[in-house]
């Protein structure tokens, strides 16, 4: 099986990424997990970005705040699917994360899931692997069973007077 690469700009945004991490994991998906800056490590982002594909991976999540040029250097290096996590990490609450993350040029595309929406970068991922893996298809067809099976859960909670009523 391919595996996915976690890019963060930042150790700091590791504590979102952990989310991505659990998701895959949870799936059996192999991941390895990066910090490399598009401003401060440039150099190394390019080199990790042209190499990703002979190393057996199959997407690249980068997740990046404030300027968030990450996932965009990445998808120029590279032609593997690149999905982008704008951050929460300046006074614009993730704003300015997010645009830089989806206003990608002409050809440069990169797939931007919710600001901080870490486990769906990693059902993402998974989704895009699972078009050649049924075992993998299979086990995300149970993780959305399991997400429904919650939702319709508090739902019976909040019919059955569980929750404080207003």
């Amino acid at each position: 099986m391919e595996k996915v690469a976690l890019i963060m700009g930042s150790v700091n945004d590791y504590p979102v990424l952990r989310k991505t991490e659990e998701t895959l994991s949870a799936l059996g998906i192999p991941f390895e997990t990066h910090a490399l800056s598009a401003h401060r490590t440039p150099d190394a982002v390019r080199e990790f970005a042209r190499g990703a594909q002979e190393k057996g991976i199959g997407v690249i999540i980068a997740a990046a705040g404030k300027a968030a040029h990450l996932a965009g250097v990445i998808a120029s290096y590279t032609l593997l699917p690149v999905i982008g996590i704008p951050l929460t990490s300046s006074a614009l609450d993730g704003l300015d994360a997010l645009l830089s993350t989806v206003q990608m040029p002409a050809g440069i595309p990169v797939a931007t899931v919710a600001i901080d929406g870490a486990e769906n970068a990693g059902i993402l991922a998974a989704r895009i692997l699972a078009r050649g893996d049924t075992a993998l298809a299979e086990r995300l067809q149970r993780k959305r069973e399991e997400i429904k099976e919650a939702a319709l859960q508090k739902e019976q909670e909040l019919r059955g007077g569980t929750h404080d009523e207003r």
